[in-house]
Order: structure tokens, then C-alpha cells, then sequence
């Protein structure tokens, strides 16, 4: 859940800050004024290379290569758990299928370096890979396991994380979706807010609590699902706007791999959540 969002890694203070650093720590405020305004701070300097819209699409699918990868691997790791009869009750029951347990580590090291990656993005270029390797198995083997259970369950996520982020892409591209200054708030408040949630949940879970009303494929589960589809989704606008304004403003080219990073977090987080509807819709 710390990385489920583009818009708290790719922000205009993080982008200050770095094209800040680029320049020498001189000048005044290199952000556009706000996700309404136009490039400010002198645009690029001849001193180093700077963040284009193009080199950050490259990074993307580079990103994207390097997680599908890794997770066709993670998916070949599950081992399908083999039915067994209940000697009291006569019942075919059907075990959790299992993964190897390194890969619960493989997870950690991944979500470090997704906290690298925010903190530091000079460092994207090596840790946003790196975490998407790692992340990736998990994904890979998170996604067989949903598939084991409702066959095709995954092409159907994929495809609707696609049809999600083309349709987002069309939105702000045609500006009918406008990243200003007051979306940018409402959409972080309400990703804040979800974080949150998953953490209440997390944590009552963690001592015995049964926080069924996200899970259990009630209308209520299903209608929180929805909504935070919808959240994500506004999240890759503000990814879209930033690499925007922050290619156009000159940043460092070493952004490119920070936004890619961004974005293919919010991905992530769209593909999981269409993967849990789904689930509950097929349960029902």
C-alpha cells in the first residue's frame, strides 16, 4: 500500500527540489505555478540533460517489460494445492495453493526500494527497475493464485487496467479532465483517506478483527471497490500532468525513470484493486 499511488511520489515539490539540485541549488522556483500554470523557472539549462515526455514513455515500457517479466515468473512459482476429502465430513475441500516463502522477502526488499525511489529519485534509474523485478514475482504469483480460483480472472484485469489508463490518457490529452491546483488536493486527500482504510484494516486484522465489509462481495464491498478504481485512476492524471509540466520546465533527465516510476505504481495499484472487484463480482 505505500506505493498505490503515483500522486504522492510524483509531485511539484519533489520536482523542485531535484531540478533545484541539477542547477546548483541557484534561481528561484523551477515548478510551473501550480498543475494550472505553464513552465516557469527559465525552462532548461545547457548544464545537463533534461526529462522529455518521450524519454519517460521509453522508461515506462521499460518498467512495464521488466514487470510482466518477473511476474510470468512469480505466476510459474505457485503450486497448485491437490484436493483432498475431509475424513469427518466426506467433503472435497481444496487447500490455499502456495508460493515459495522467500518471495515474502523478495516483497520487503521491493517495497524499501519503492521507499528509495521516493525519497531519492536521483536513484530511480536503478532502484525503479529493481523494484519492479522484485514486486513483479509477487504479482505474478498473487495474480496465479486469483486465476485458480476464477479462471481468466487476469486477462479481464489486465484488459480493464488497460481500457483505465487509455481512457485517462484520452481525458487529459483532450483536457477534459483539467489537473488544477484543487483537483490535485481532492484526489490526494482521497488517496490519504484509502491509505488509511487499508490501514485500519491491516492493523485490526493483524489482532483478530474480521474487517469483512472490503472483501466479502456485499454491495458495500463492491460500491468501495469502485470508488477506489475511480481515485486511482484520477491519480494517473496528476502522473500524466506532472511528467507534463515537468519535461516541459527542464527537469533532470534522471526524472524520466522517477515519473515512469509513478506511473507504473498507480498501475499496479489499479490492476490489484480490478482484481479484487472481479473476485468479489464472480463469488457472487
Amino acid at each position: 500500500m505505500a506505493f498505490m499511488s503515483g500522486s504522492p511520489v510524483l509531485t511539484d515539490k519533489k520536482f523542485d527540489e531535484q531540478t533545484r539540485e541539477a542547477r546548483g541549488g541557484g534561481g528561484g522556483p523551477a515548478t510551473p505555478q501550480g498543475y494550472g500554470g505553464g513552465p516557469g523557472g527559465g525552462g532548461p539549462s545547457a548544464s545537463y540533460s533534461t526529462m522529455t515526455v518521450g524519454g519517460t514513455i521509453t522508461a515506462t515500457a521499460v518498467l512495464m517489460i521488466l514487470l510482466v517479466g518477473s511476474a510470468a515468473y512469480g505466476w510459474s512459482l505457485v503450486t497448485p494445492a491437490q484436493p483432498v476429502v475431509n475424513t469427518v465430513t466426506g467433503v472435497i475441500e481444496y487447500p490455499t495453493p502456495s508460493f515459495p516463502a522467500w518471495m515474502w522477502g523478495v516483497l520487503i526488499v521491493a517495497m524499501v526500494l519503492g521507499l528509495v525511489t521516493s525519497f531519492v529519485p536521483k536513484a530511480a534509474r536503478i532502484t525503479a527497475p529493481l523494484y519492479c523485478l522484485g514486486y513483479g514475482l509477487f504479482l505474478g504469483a498473487i495474480s496465479s493464485i486469483y486465476n485458480l480460483y476464477f479462471n481468466g480472472i487476469v486477462t479481464q484485469a489486465v484488459f480493464a487496467t488497460l481500457g483505465i489508463f487509455t481512457a485517462m490518457l484520452v481525458l487529459y490529452a483532450t483536457r477534459i479532465i483539467k489537473v488544477t491546483n484543487k483537483f490535485v488536493m481532492i484526489v490526494v486527500a482521497a488517496t490519504f483517506g484509502i491509505f488509511l482504510m487499508y490501514l485500519f484494516a491491516m492493523v485490526a486484522s493483524l489482532f483478530g478483527a474480521k474487517v469483512n465489509f472490503l472483501n466479502d462481495g456485499s454491495p458495500l464491498a463492491i460500491g468501495i471497490s469502485v470508488v477506489i478504481i475511480i481515485v486511482a485512476a484520477l491519480n494517473l492524471a496528476i502522473d500524466f500532468a506532472f511528467i507534463e509540466k515537468a519535461s516541459a520546465a527542464g527537469a533532470p533527465k534522471y526524472m524520466e525513470w522517477y515519473g515512469a516510476f509513478g506511473v507504473t505504481v498507480t498501475l499496479i495499484w489499479i490492476y490489484l484493486e480490478v482484481l479484487r472487484l472481479l473476485a468479489m463480482l464472480n463469488r457472487n
